[in-house]
């Protein structure tokens, strides 16, 4: 494992509106090239609890084959209704253990709850994750979308908008400034200071679909953005308005498009492409085809999901490790030439 460097130890900080360059953000992202995750759990399961079984061998694994991230949910509890818990665990607990299991990938979060976490807990939490990883941390956050979460935490769903814009500044000041002095509806903080602080001065934030946001705030504000996934035909247009929007709203600062798809991993690789939930069915010669299709409309992560996969998670991991990430990228994070 990486080890923390001294809190007094600072790395060049940041500027405010800067491309955030954490190690983690860099072995994610880059103009024009298209890397790929993998969310936990790694399994194939039915219903809403995996079993979270062998997972740090196969997050080893995937570290070593040369995937970007791996992926990490914020389900604080179980709703029957939307069928997934996530990793079931806490995330900011998960992350601690996977990261001691782990040496360079990035870990990224599909997304925090900013709606339902005080800033100063969630801004301690990600810094020392961060920290203790080397800056290899890549935060998705998010307003959140279960109503029933929302009553057990006393938070009202429909203000869930103005509680995410109102964490995100608190979070983002906690972090980027020396004892700030900070008054908000979430608290007033003054005479005091969080520590420790990200990595390389700057924790890259990522805004997972729209949070109750404009397009236009999520381009002047985040870091990047994290969509569902769609057609190409679809996903296209999607990725020129996010360029556009960058352009007018961040001075055509590069800020990735990111996306989540679930593949059902089939064993013959010339297998056309069938629909399932939020992905396809296919084979590893469509998959290539399909990832090639979108890096082209410049998506630059994707982050894999297997659950309604029919064969081992360890096999589909192993044959995209093998076959298809040659196509797009080398063991240390950086693509290949097209």
């Amino acid at each position: 494992m990486n080890q923390a460097e001294p809190i007094a130890h600072r790395h060049d900080r940041t500027l405010p509106g800067a491309a955030p360059r954490s190690p983690g953000f860099v072995r994610m992202f880059a103009p024009g090239r298209l890397t790929l995750g993998v969310f936990f759990p790694i399994e194939a399961f039915e219903g809403s609890n995996p079993t979270m079984t062998g997972q740090v061998a196969l997050a080893r694994r995937a570290e070593a084959l040369g995937f970007a991230a791996l992926w990490f949910r914020d389900v604080p509890l179980l709703d029957p209704s939307f069928g997934d818990i996530g990793q079931i665990y806490d995330p900011w607990v998960y992350l601690g253990y996977i990261l001691a299991q782990t040496e360079t990938i990035s870990l990224a979060t599909g997304a925090i709850i900013f709606s339902l976490r005080h800033p100063l807990h969630s801004a301690k939490a990600a810094a020392s994750v961060d920290r203790l990883s080397g800056g290899r941390l890549v935060l998705g956050i998010a307003s959140g979308d279960r109503p029933v979460e929302f009553p057990a935490f006393g938070r009202s769903l429909e203000t869930r908008g103005i509680l995410f814009r109102e964490t995100f500044d608190f979070f983002r000041r906690a972090l980027r400034e020396e004892f700030p002095a900070i008054d908000s509806p979430l608290g007033q903080m003054h005479g005091a200071d969080l520590v420790p602080k990200p990595f390389a001065g700057e924790l890259p934030l990522l805004v997972a679909g729209n949070s109750q946001q404009s397009c236009e705030w999520i381009a002047r504000h985040s870091d990047g953005w994290i969509t569902y996934p769609r057609p190409p035909r679809h996903q296209g247009p999607l990725v020129a308005r996010w360029r556009q929007l960058t352009e007018q709203e961040a001075g055509g600062q590069f800020k990735p498009f990111a996306q989540s798809l679930y593949i059902d991993l089939a064993d013959r690789p010339d297998t056309p492409p069938t629909p399932i939930h939020l992905g396809y069915r296919l084979g590893r010669e469509l998959l290539i085809d399909l990832l090639a299709t979108l890096r082209e409309l410049g998506v630059n992560h994707i982050a894999l999901n297997l659950k309604y996969g029919r064969r081992p998670a360890g096999e589909a991991i192993e044959e995209i490790g093998q076959e298809v990430l040659p196509h797009f990228q080398t063991l240390a994070g950086a693509t290949m030439p097209v």
